[in-house]
């Protein structure tokens, strides 16, 4: 392997294809990649084993983030935050919950 599959420079390039094909931020927000995304997870559940549909929804994901207004080191480093902050909850035992419901982190009273 090389390096990192996405990158700042992986991420910026995307960004300039995606102003090339769909519009600058401006004219074309977080909006339509949100509906897009509606449209592929229901690809995703058709065929739940097909990466390329787990695919298209991260790449919608980044083209979203960035059309809110993100630069390419923030969405990175909001990735690396929320992993971490994800590893640090509470989780049930995954054995306890059915293999289609999601298993989601022990809520704390705070």
């Amino acid at each position: 392997m090389t390096g990192p599959a996405i990158d700042i420079d992986h991420i910026e390039n995307q960004r300039a294809w995606s102003i090339r094909t769909f519009g600058p931020r401006h004219k074309r927000g977080p909006l339509g990649p949100l509906a897009h995304i509606r449209k592929e997870l229901d690809e995703v559940a058709a065929e739940p084993h097909d990466l390329e549909e787990w695919v298209d929804v991260m790449i919608l994901a980044l083209d979203g983030a960035w059309r809110a207004g993100h630069e390419p080191e923030q969405i990175i480093a909001a990735i690396k935050a929320k992993q971490a902050k994800s590893e640090a909850r509470i989780w049930p035992d995954w054995r306890g919950v059915p293999a289609d419901q999601a298993i989601e982190h022990v809520r704390v009273d705070q």
